[in-house]
């Protein structure tokens, strides 16, 4: 039996954490919030600060760990990866140097143009104020969109038309990240639609998973604020009824160009998992950004489609040696996210949710925890997204019936988005490219 360890807290990592027991791994978990599903599936757990590397490096050489899988993005853009293969555990997830594919916008798009990677946007970097009018005159206040360097949680990119509406605004903005001593990044704003590549890394070849799209709005039909994803779907062809095979080809091609380029550019395989978020264009594809990890909902809709063993596709990233040797099932996936009442704004924790566990399993959907607690048996919200409810089916239809139904056999002061996955939304989405195509 392989002892492996999962860095990280929430529903993805409570899922990567499932795939793993069902290869047969004896599960160890280190997290700074006690994730009630990786305690059920765990053999041993602590507590503790997910950044704090010479405690998790003494809780892996106590427990005897074969190799640790990193699951949130924190703990990677500062070198736990760098930590623990220096402490003799070997890791899945990026080191520091690589992980900034991430951590750094600036970085990123820097490599992407020095190494001419197609799918690259427009885009500058700034450090104060000065020049950022002029740049706005050149490309237009329309063509917006603000990233401020850095990590955000999915929360700190906007863009004109869906957060700022006006010159005035872009400009306010800038001034404030400056402010706070932040690099910002001003880049074109791509319109199309979305979808997210997750894919398998051994420093060398980069192997692919079926296309997720995310939904990052809180309310149904893409209305209010950004959020870290209230649901996600995926097609039991592993495409996109807008986005072809040569689509996923490219984008492919352009995430292998990526991790040869961090090679040569900081002399570091990168290592673990990738995603990269894509946009389809009437432009073509283009790169919205990449994260150092899987996706949080996106994992929940590839891992448990996995035919395949994750403890021998981890060994194989380790190793450098990994091949194709392994499928998805062809289903369809929807994911929907339960968030407290008043999420992202004004959420309330400290709420019970009841769940009918029994009657879930009946109806055929899956549940990962995220952001909430167990006490005394119970389990209470926080101020975060609180669970992912997965429905599995041959077609989407079916797919978004189960997920429906598994939300239903929850109880608490919880809201989630009903439009995720059904055919009415994707519609929508099909229409939107389809107008942009034939222009």
């Amino acid at each position: 039996m392989v002892n492996v360890l999962i860095v990280g807290h929430g529903a993805r990592e409570h899922v990567i954490g499932e795939t793993l027991v069902n290869g047969g791994a004896n599960l160890f978990s280190f997290m700074s919030f006690k994730n009630a599903g990786l305690e059920d599936l765990s053999k041993k757990v602590k507590i503790h600060s997910e950044t704090d590397f010479r405690e998790i490096i003494d809780f892996c050489q106590n427990n005897k760990i074969d190799y640790a899988v990193i699951g949130p993005e924190a703990p990677l853009v500062v070198g736990i990866v760098d930590a623990l293969e220096k402490g003799g555990i070997p890791c899945i997830g990026p080191k520091i140097e690589a992980a900034q594919l991430e951590g750094s916008k600036v970085f990123t798009r820097n490599l992407l143009e020095k190494y001419n990677i197609k799918s690259n946007v427009k885009s500058k970097v700034f450090n104060s104020m000065d020049g950022i009018e002029s740049y706005i005159k050149d490309i237009g206040a329309e063509n917006i969109v603000i990233k401020p360097e850095g990590l955000t949680g999915g929360k700190g990119v906007m863009v004109y038309g869906d957060h700022l509406f006006s010159k005035e605004d872009i400009l306010n903005y800038c001034l404030e990240l400056v402010k706070t001593n932040k690099r910002l990044l001003l880049e074109e704003k791509c319109i199309g639609e979305e979808f997210t590549l997750q894919t398998f890394v051994d420093g060398k070849n980069v192997l692919g998973s079926p296309l997720v799209q995310d939904h990052k709005r809180a309310y149904e039909d893409d209305k209010g604020p950004n959020t870290g994803g209230m649901g996600s779907y995926s097609m039991e062809d592993h495409l996109m009824p807008f986005i072809s095979q040569e689509d996923v080809n490219e984008a492919l091609d352009d995430m292998k160009k990526t991790v040869a380029a961090i090679k040569v550019e900081t002399g570091v395989e990168y290592k673990g998992f990738l995603y990269g978020q894509f946009m389809k264009t009437a432009g073509g594809l283009k790169l919205i950004e990449y994260n150092s990890r899987f996706g949080d909902p996106e994992a929940m809709n590839v891992l448990p489609l996995l035919k395949g063993n994750l403890v021998d596709i981890c060994w194989a990233i380790i190793n450098g040696n990994l091949s194709p040797n392994f499928k998805f099932e062809n289903s369809a996936t929807v994911c929907k996210y339960l968030a407290p009442e008043g999420y992202p704004l004004n959420p309330k924790s400290n709420e019970q949710v009841k769940i009918n566990i029994e009657k879930i399993r009946k109806s055929g959907a899956k549940y990962y925890y995220a952001s909430v607690y167990r006490k005394d048996g119970k389990i209470f919200t926080t101020s975060s997204r609180a669970m992912g409810v997965l429905g599995i089916a041959k077609s989407l239809e079916e797919a978004e019936k189960i997920a429906e139904t598994g939300v239903k056999c929850i109880e608490g002061k919880l809201f989630h988005r009903k439009d995720v996955g059904t055919r009415a939304l994707l519609q929508k989405r099909i229409d939107h490219m389809s107008s942009l195509l034939n222009k």
